[in-house]
């Protein structure tokens, strides 16, 4: 896959240290892994959905699961974002980040719950609920609770308002959360941001599936920010030292 030239941004300096851009703060861990084995692609729902998320995007005819994508399969680069459905900067950030993906073809996204402490018990119980979702419906249900939940949800940890429910669930979906089904995948991915030393949300990694090198990034990342976060991977020597802007160990939304 030919990929195109991505215009350096003029905030975005390429030296000891990534550039903070407005209240992005960005922590440079460039990482060699092998490469990608995840899941495929998830397709974005449909046109007839009463949902709003109706990505322009190609999908991939292939049954996705577990970590749940949007975008195009064969897509050069993947966003990973590690979300709390409690968290207010998430929320915010959703629609932000699917219009940047709708717009850019060559990146897709991938959902991994982090369910923060500080939110529970709402956090986990909306996270099992839109995991449910989509193990019953499929990769194009997944993202309609998700978008749901953020239009509804008070946040910080107060849920949504008393007596509401999604109104997609369906009975193999409520069959799903009155099992141990969906806790077993949250927990493996909060496990995977733990080895990651990712404790924040929302917490991005961008990661080159061609090369197979990644770069984690703190915060709801502008688009400007990104294009450039893909430049420099394309360009950088993943062999150089990580520079730390950011506690890793701290725990929360961001920005603060």
């Amino acid at each position: 896959m030919r990929v195109p030239a991505f215009a350096r941004s003029r905030r975005f300096v390429v030296a000891a240290s990534l550039a903070t851009v407005g209240t992005l703060v960005l922590v440079a861990s460039l990482q060699k892994h092998g490469p990608s084995s995840e899941m495929p692609v998830a397709e974005p729902p449909n046109a007839e959905s009463p949902s709003m998320l109706t990505g322009t995007q190609g999908a991939s005819s292939t049954p996705a699961g577990s970590p749940w994508r949007y975008g195009r399969a064969d897509a050069r680069f993947t966003v990973v974002e590690y979300a709390d459905l409690e968290c207010p900067f998430c929320r915010a950030y959703f629609a932000v980040l699917k219009r940047w993906i709708d717009a850019h073809p060559e990146v897709n996204w991938q959902w991994y719950h982090l369910p923060l402490s500080m939110h529970e018990p709402a956090a986990s119980a909306q996270a099992r609920m839109v995991e449910c979702v989509g193990q019953t419906g499929g990769s194009t249900a997944f993202w309609q609770p998700v978008e749901w939940v953020y239009a509804n949800t008070r946040g910080e940890g107060q849920g949504l308002p008393e007596g509401l429910r999604y109104p997609g669930l369906t009975a193999d979906a409520q069959r799903c959360l009155d099992s141990d089904r969906p806790d077993a995948v949250i927990r493996a991915q909060a496990d995977e941001a733990a080895k990651q030393r990712i404790a924040v949300t929302p917490t991005l990694r961008l990661q080159d599936n061609q090369s197979g090198k990644t770069l984690l990034l703190h915060g709801p990342v502008e688009g400007d920010a990104l294009m450039s976060a893909i430049d420099l991977l394309t360009a950088g020597d993943a062999e150089a030292p990580s520079t730390k802007v950011m506690p890793a160990d701290a725990a929360g939304d961001i920005p603060r």
